[in-house]
């Protein structure tokens, strides 16, 4: 977001490929889609609120979007937010754009997760924006594990999963190689690591899947340095059956 001719859509276009994002580009859209509309700010808050519902379509497949628009004031950003919350970057670059109404019209952002100053080349900014946007997992920082078989993996993990990264930042997602053991273990660790890496692709960069052995006891002595605990979740997600799924799909059995 910024004033028009701060550099929004050389930005946008910087970072798209880098996330494989879709961009929503206001005159664009306003070409194809939000004709009915002008730039008085009850129409100003109605293409924002139409940019927002566009985003959220993609990014509920678990895509990126970026949204290259002025958004002037905080009636527009409220908005475009109506469907969640979005990472927010400004780009502070020039004091005044082409057109006055909307230079009187702009009201600058409270705290934007970046604000773009006028040094700094497109690519130098679009790499520290990406760099927030889709982390990269540091083996060294504190991580949380998960041990399970995830036979198949369900909401009831994701929603374990997510908690654990709320709680530590980062998780190691270790699936026991028990696959054809019996009729609970139909999938392979390719499957599941699959089914994972989709249903986690908005915490891209925050969990890494790996294979290990058939884990069926975890030990450990005294002052080992980490911490053992159980999550605790609502019942209706604590009650999802991967053995109730597997029944849906016709697939083993006890």
């Amino acid at each position: 977001m910024g004033l028009p001719g701060a550099g929004k859509t050389t930005l946008a276009n910087a970072i798209a490929p880098r996330l494989n994002a879709v961009v929503f580009n206001a005159d664009e859209v306003r070409t194809n889609i939000n004709k009915d509309l002008g730039f008085s700010e009850p129409d100003r808050i109605e293409h924002a609120r139409r940019m927002g519902w566009l985003c959220d379509q993609v990014v509920k497949t678990g895509g990126f979007a970026i949204a290259d628009f002025i958004c002037p004031t905080p009636l527009t950003r409220a908005a475009f937010f109506q469907g969640g919350e979005a990472f927010v970057v400004w780009l502070n670059r020039i004091d005044h754009g082409r057109f006055e109404d909307t230079n009187q019209l702009f009201i600058p952002p409270e705290s934007p997760n970046v604000e773009v100053k006028s040094e700094g080349a497109p690519e130098f900014w679009a790499e520290q924006i990406v760099q927030r946007v889709r982390p990269l997992f540091h083996s060294k920082k504190s991580t949380g594990l998960l041990i399970g078989r995830y036979q198949p993996f369900h909401d009831g993990h994701k929603a374990l999963i997510v908690e654990a990264l709320k709680r530590v930042g980062q998780v190691c997602i270790g699936v026991r190689d028990t696959s054809d053991t019996d009729g609970k273990n139909p999938f392979s660790f390719e499957y599941v690591k699959t089914r994972i890496e989709h249903a986690l692709k908005e915490h891209e960069g925050r969990f890494v899947v790996i294979q290990i052995p058939n884990i069926t006891n975890v030990f450990y002595g005294r002052d080992v340095g980490y911490v053992v605990e159980r999550i605790e979740l609502d019942s209706s997600v604590e009650g999802i059956s991967a053995t109730t799924i597997r029944s849906a799909l016709g697939i083993g059995s006890e």
